[in-house]
C-alpha cells in the first residue's frame, strides 16, 4: 500500500520509559526498551521487546491478520483464555517498518499498559 499512499505515516519511536503490560494483576511485560507505533488513522501501540514478554502467561492461537502497511501478524491468548487475543507481532514486517521484528504489541482495550519515568541517555534533539 506504500505504493498507492507514499503519505501514510507508521512512525517507529524508540523510548527509554519502563513500560509494563498488566492482564488484570498479572504482568505480561516490562521493558524499558519499547518502541512506540504512531500510525496515521490509529492510536499509539506500545511493541515490546520478544525477550520482555512473559511467554508462559500466553499462548499462540491461529489467527492471522494483514495489515497493508505492516504485514502479517501473529497472535497469542492469556494462557487457559479463550477470545481472538490479546498479543500480536510482525514476525517479517515489511521493511518500510523492519524495526518492527522481534516486538510484541498487547490490545490496550484489554491489557493496561504503564508507562513510567524515563532514562537520560546522554543525546538531546
Amino acid at each position: 500500500m506504500y505504493d498507492e499512499r507514499p503519505d501514510y505515516r507508521v512512525e517507529l519511536l524508540a523510548r527509554t520509559n519502563a513500560m509494563t503490560a498488566w492482564l488484570g494483576e498479572t504482568r505480561l511485560a516490562h521493558s524499558d526498551a519499547c518502541l512506540i507505533v504512531d500510525e496515521q488513522d490509529h492510536g499509539l501501540v506500545v511493541y515490546f521487546p520478544r525477550d520482555a514478554v512473559d511467554f508462559s502467561r500466553l499462548e499462540p492461537i491461529d489467527r492471522r491478520t494483514v495489515c497493508p502497511f505492516k504485514g502479517q501478524a501473529v497472535y497469542w491468548r492469556a494462557s487457559g483464555g479463550a477470545g481472538p487475543g490479546v498479543a500480536w507481532s510482525y514476525p517479517e514486517p515489511f521493511p518500510q517498518v523492519a524495526r518492527l521484528a522481534g516486538y510484541v504489541a498487547f490490545d490496550q482495550d484489554a491489557v493496561r499498559v504503564t508507562i513510567g519515568t524515563g532514562r537520560f541517555t546522554g543525546v538531546r534533539p
